[in-house]
């Protein structure tokens, strides 16, 4: 079975509105094509995904649909647009949902669901805010077991203020995120392929008993 790369756009529009964070993803959902890599692009707002910390808060609650995706896919990428300065409150949502993944260990080895996967992220805006952005979901990410290979985000912002996001300005040819996608689609490539032949052995279990008695 070949890889699976799930992108999950956090813009704040609903389909069929046009999003300047899905065409970023399309580039990189290009490259992933070329080199055989199934991809699914699911529209977060489109869902109703309630807010909590859980898997499942209940009745109407469609993060599950999601989250199911997520567990059966070898690449994540986090694709969301900056507003006031930092990540979308949709890819916020994101974050603080997969935080009931914690709860869902192997009873074995103890490892969190997303342990295994590598991640990503893409981000558009017209203003500052893409090393922050970044910086925060990678981070998160890693706290929830992903891999995160090197050079594996990639942004457009434009000038500050105002002004024409990345389809209105032209962005799809700009050379440095054009470069950086591409950094983060090979990248991303490689790393899962080399953790589905050599599995994290790490027992988080074992690690905790011996931590706990070096606690008593």
């Amino acid at each position: 079975m070949g890889l699976k790369a799930l992108f999950l756009n956090c813009t704040l529009k609903r389909s069929p509105e046009i999003s300047n964070t899905r065409a970023l993803v399309d580039k990189a959902v290009k490259l992933f094509s070329e080199m055989d890599i199934e991809t699914e692009i699911i529209r977060v707002v489109d869902y109703n995904v309630k807010f909590g910390v859980s898997s499942d808060e209940g009745e109407s609650d469609e993060w599950p649909q999601i989250l199911k995706k997520v567990k059966e896919c070898d690449i994540l990428v986090i694709a969301t647009p900056i507003w006031f300065g930092v990540r979308s409150s949709i890819s916020q949502l994101v974050m603080e949902r997969l935080d009931g993944t914690y709860d869902e260990e192997d009873p074995e080895t103890g490892q969190f669901p997303l342990y295994g996967k590598v991640a990503g992220v893409l981000v558009t805006g017209n203003e500052d805010g893409a090393h922050n952005v970044a910086a925060n979901t990678l981070f998160n990410l890693t706290h929830l077991g992903c891999t995160i290979p090197p050079n594996v985000d990639s942004y457009w912002v434009g000038d500050a203020g105002p002004g024409p996001s990345y389809i209105e300005a032209g962005g799809q040819r700009h050379l440095y995120t054009n470069k950086t996608v591409r950094y983060m689609v090979y990248n991303l490539a490689f790393f899962a392929e080399l953790l589905r032949s050599n599995p994290i052995t790490t027992n988080i279990n074992e690690l905790y008993e011996d931590a706990l008695k070096e606690s008593e």
